[in-house]
């Protein structure tokens, strides 16, 4: 069911302006959460696990994953992964729940499989520009027939603010997975927050969209 009540009436522009060549690195990442300058962050996660799903995550940040287990009293383990100098595994102790450290880049299906389902919120809004097409390209390997992908975006003036999160147009998400994924708009929210105006802005939205793989002719 689509929802865009309360929404700001605003005209979305497909040019991403100054983010266009920023670039995040790994140690500028690291250093956001060291800082705590983790804005993207929600303490409330969304429980899939509880809900009886498997679940599988990826972050750069080893304190961050430690942090999930901490703030959700879980017991974990840790394993290497093989082939991915440096990287880990968090495991819960009850078997659902395994989040992977480590670059997303350094993932594939054969080592983390394909999935029915994929939420992605804080992940491509956090990808450099210049990589959402390998981005893109990884999520759509990682997608089972049947996969029901939720994907948020979020919209604002990209030229009041640096991100991340940065700005993405709804026109690329269509170029970016319209060739082979039916794309809806299920639900735009006005998010807006003094965090947002203290970036100078006047308006953020939060967009879910749903995409699922188009039929094998």
């Amino acid at each position: 069911m689509e929802s865009f009540t309360d929404v700001p009436r605003i005209k979305e522009s497909s040019d991403i302006g100054q983010q266009q060549d920023r670039v995040v690195t790994e140690e500028e990442w690291l250093q956001k959460w060291k800082m705590r300058q983790i804005g993207f962050h929600k303490e409330q996660g969304h429980p899939l696990a509880d809900m009886g799903h498997y679940v599988v995550g990826v972050e750069l940040s080893e304190c961050a994953l430690k942090e999930f287990f901490t703030e959700h009293d879980l017991s974990y383990s840790e394993e290497t992964i093989p082939g991915i100098s440096g990287a880990k595994v968090f495991k819960s102790t009850s078997g659902n729940i395994s989040l992977y450290c480590c670059s997303i880049y350094d993932l594939s299906s054969t080592i983390v499989g394909r999935f029915d389902g994929i939420w992605d919120r804080g992940s491509l809004v956090a990808i450099n520009p210049c990589d959402r097409e390998h981005y893109a390209d990884l999520m759509l390997s990682l997608m089972e027939r049947s996969c029901c992908y939720l994907l948020v975006t979020v919209l604002y003036d990209s030229n009041k603010h640096k991100g991340p999160p940065f700005y993405v147009p709804d026109a690329e998400i269509k170029s970016l997975f319209g060739k082979v994924c039916e794309i809806k708009c299920l639900e735009k929210v006005d998010d807006f927050s003094d965090q947002h105006k203290a970036w100078g802005l006047d308006y953020f939205l939060e967009v879910t969209h749903l995409l699922t793989l188009k039929s094998v002719p």
